[in-house]
């Protein structure tokens, strides 16, 4: 439908992989939901819905998997009776995401609560100040910056203090099993029994304490049939804890000879996996780092221009039109054009390019930026979301929370784990006490145990979705944007790189590249006579030429222009012809020594135009549409990483045909419309497999839907922006190159990840069940199983983040790290 509603926002109480599809099947189950999909990494839904968002948000609470929601108070003007109370709360419940507002007309403000992540203070002040109610909110940024960081000195407390709790357990227990000389001394001084009950005490502050949240909620999770990884844990503590319980109240009731404590494998459970989701959530934490850092580009307030005056206003206050003021060193505060003064800004940023641009009026400047030496006053074009920073941090939002082709497979079988595992460890228990030696209790409890705490399936579920996160964010770094998450797994496919010409290849702008005279002209002269009658015509190589030319131009007493031929002029009383060959046919000027060098430069793509002054030929000026810098390197890496190169353009065969020889690419389609581009790549694909258009013009834009991946220039149209899967910050071609690497980087991660979360599950849930028993006569405790399945997690966000090493090709620029290529 076409008034469906698609909202972001996150989700609290996922405790592993497992829950990505309950909480999937939740939302789908909601009244008027029409897709959902979750992301385990970030803790997000992504949802399209046309229904009341309630119903979605009572249907997460009724599935145990609240969303997380925020409550922010808003200022607001304008507001003179009840009616308006109404009014503003029905267009603050109106927006997507907003769980309630309420509205005090006393106070001139308005308290709203939104699930988190789907709508921010700022869009809800702005819809207020649309609808006639000017509104400004707090900033919250801080605010849930410091909730996170509240939420992870609650985990450090909550595992130093399960630590303190554990360490003595561990110490009573396993140092007599280590050392017999402090097992004797233990029962020479507070005697066995002692020891167990001061075991009992310890570990029963530890699992109502820091181990309280496994219990509240893994055994909901088991109540509705829907077990998690915290379901995992208090079942195996549980299983452990009870039973020592009940040997050392009474032991009676147990087997002769089972009557053993098991205090201290419940207690260091808790402990190492308190410690594993604190080390995760630390890891998690840098996998944002991009994000978190182009937030950090946007300035709080700007230097505004209002009734005479200059205020320094919050950056939510700025509108459009406003005049704003940027000393030197500042940071661009809004996207806009420059009003006075001239400047060179980084932008990187944005670009990945290193140099400093120059900046003078009229140009256009982005929020973020940095300023250089010089004082700038600019007009805001756009702010708010509608600037190039927030739609680069949208569009980054959207990649890593994007679920790969192959998350889906992961998702699917980790919905399945859980109640497989709870199943192993109930066929584990019963084969060690039918099969098992004696005492086969014990043994039986010790390997059910670690078979439910080693199979966590956490390090499935973070195995692509971390990845992605960290490697689209360093793409964004680099100036290469990955609009649709998919583009991210296709690209590392591609088998050809298909080029627009113009635009891509080129400048997209005609330049003068030579001057050939003859008959004893002199070559500037001729360049100023040129220059001076070009300056009178529109036409593209004319400005070409004229832009070649000095600052100072003669006058020019004549002028005619020759439809399809050229021009002529009489400047500084000297007659002067300028146009094609045919021109000068007309007027018998003899072109021989001028031909053969002209011919040889329109082979090479340069399109030649013949000068001639008084009757006689002065000159040939070789204009063409000129190569990027650094296209050339770009191109030759595309053919290290072994990508057959295309170009598919409208201009002529000849043209094409010389650029493609002079840049080594393989195959070229030329003369084609727009909609020839699109059989081209079609035939391209059947030849070739997946493939890559890459462009930036409105005629590109079908073409770049057409291709496999559509990679568009980020210095071109809007419409190709739009249409394309993957965007290029900057207009160098070394972008592609860096797209085509983060790509296969990322997914040669997430491989790694994957087969090492499937492949720990594999070797040591067997080993677990005690499979290596009959070897050496050892279990597994429960508590290295503990260890090893935090670490697990561990190694996998580890192996992530070292996607934030991936180096930019752009020449000159992060080449090297500590004197060598870093690797992902």
């Amino acid at each position: 439908m076409s008034d469906s509603l698609h909202t972001h926002f996150r989700i609290t109480g996922m405790g592993c992989a497992s829950c990505v599809g309950r909480v999937e099947g939740a939302l789908l189950a909601a009244p008027g939901v029409r897709a959902a999909e979750v992301n385990f990494a970030t803790e997000t839904a992504d949802i399209t819905y046309d229904e009341s968002f309630a119903e979605v948000l009572s249907a997460l609470e009724v599935a145990g998997y609240p969303a997380a929601t925020q409550q922010i108070r808003l200022d607001v003007d304008g507001m003179s009776c009840a009616s308006c109370v109404a009014r503003i709360e029905r267009t603050l419940r109106a927006i997507p995401g907003v769980v309630e507002a309420a509205v005090n007309l006393a106070t001139n403000s308005a308290t709203v609560t939104y699930a988190e992540g789907a709508t921010e203070p700022v869009s809800l002040a702005r819809a207020l100040t649309e609808a006639g109610y000017p509104s400004r909110p707090t900033d919250t940024r801080a605010a849930e910056r410091d909730g996170k960081d509240d939420a992870l000195a609650d985990l450090r407390r909550a595992t130093i203090f399960a630590a303190t709790l554990a360490f003595p357990v561990f110490v009573l227990e396993m140092g007599g099993h280590l050392i017999p000389a402090f097992h004797h001394w233990v029962h020479a001084t507070i005697g066995a029994h002692t020891s167990h009950l001061i075991q009992f005490a310890l570990t029963s502050a530890l699992l109502i304490g820091p181990g309280r949240v496994f219990y509240a909620k893994g055994i909901p999770s088991l109540l509705r049939g829907a077990p998690d990884m915290n379901a995992l844990v208090a079942l195996g503590t549980g299983a452990a804890y009870l039973y020592s319980v009940l040997a050392t109240f009474a032991p009676q009731i147990l087997p002769q000879g089972t009557a053993n404590v098991y205090f201290e494998a419940a207690a260091v459970i808790v402990v190492l996996i308190l410690l594993g989701r604190l080390m995760e959530a630390r890891a998690k934490g840098r996998t944002g780092a991009a994000i978190r850092k182009l937030v950090g580009l946007q300035p709080k307030t700007a230097r505004v221009e209002r009734d005479g005056t200059t205020l320094d206003r919050p950056i939510a206050e700025i509108a459009v039109g406003d005049i704003v003021q940027i000393r030197p060193g500042e940071r661009v505060p809004v996207d806009g054009d420059v009003l006075d003064g001239t400047s060179y800004i980084d932008e990187s940023m944005i670009t990945g390019e290193p140099v400093p641009v120059g900046k003078a009026k009229g140009d256009p400047v982005v929020g973020g930026t940095v300023n250089g030496t010089g004082a700038l006053r600019i007009r805001a074009t756009h702010v708010g979301a509608d600037s190039v920073l927030a739609q680069v941090i949208e569009m980054v939002e959207q990649a890593q929370g994007a679920k790969l082709p192959i998350q889906g497979l992961v998702d699917r079988i980790t919905y399945y784990f859980v109640p497989a595992v709870i199943g192993l460890a109930v066929l584990t228990v019963a084969a060690w006490l039918f099969f098992g030696p004696t005492p086969a209790l014990p043994l039986a409890l010790v390997a059910g145990v670690s078979v439910l705490i080693i199979a966590c399936p956490c390090a499935m579920g973070l195995a692509t979705p971390t990845s992605i996160m960290v490697g689209t964010g360093r793409a964004a770094e680099l100036g290469v944007l990955f609009r649709k998450g998919e583009a991210l797994q296709l690209l590392q496919q591609a088998k050809v790189v298909a080029l627009d010409k113009t635009g891509t290849l080129t400048l997209g702008r005609p330049e003068l590249e030579d001057i050939i005279t003859t008959n004893s002209f002199d070559r500037t002269d001729v360049l100023r006579l040129s220059a001076a009658a070009e300056a009178r015509s529109e036409h593209p190589i004319a400005t070409a030429i004229t832009r070649a030319g000095p600052e100072e131009l003669p006058d020019v007493e004549e002028f005619e222009s020759l439809t399809g031929l050229g021009l002529c002029a009489r400047i500084e009383g000297r007659s002067v012809l300028i146009g094609a060959d045919r021109l000068m046919d007309q007027h018998k000027i003899d072109l021989s020594e001028l031909r053969h060098e002209a011919q040889k430069r329109a082979a090479e793509g340069a399109t030649p135009i013949y000068v001639a002054i008084d009757g006689k030929a002065a000159a040939a000026l070789a204009v063409s549409d000129p190569i990027k810098p650094g296209t050339p390197e770009a191109l030759a890496r595309l053919h290290e990483m072994g990508l057959t190169l295309a170009m598919v353009t409208g201009d002529n065969t000849q043209t094409a045909q010389a650029l493609a020889n002079r840049l080594g690419i393989d195959h070229v389609t030329a003369e084609v419309l727009p909609q020839g581009k699109v059989d081209a790549i079609e035939a391209l694909r059947r030849q070739f497999g997946t493939l890559a258009f890459v462009g930036d013009g409105i005629n590109d834009a079908p073409a770049l839907a057409t291709a496999d991946i559509g990679v568009a220039i980020g210095t071109g149209t809007d419409v190709a922006i739009e249409t394309a899967d993957v965007v290029l910050m900057s207009g160098d071609l070394h972008g592609v190159a860096n797209a085509v690497e983060i790509s296969r980087r990322t997914m040669r991660n997430i491989r790694q990840n994957l087969g090492w979360a499937f492949g720990y599950n594999t070797l040591l849930i067997p080993v677990a069940a005690g499979v290596l028993y009959p070897l050496g006569g050892h279990l597994l405790s429960p508590a290295l199983a503990a260890g090893a399945m935090a670490l697990s997690s561990v190694f996998v966000v580890s192996n992530a983040l070292r996607l934030r090493r991936i180096r930019t090709s752009l020449p000159g620029t992060e080449q090297k790290v500590s004197g060598q290529e870093a690797t992902a």
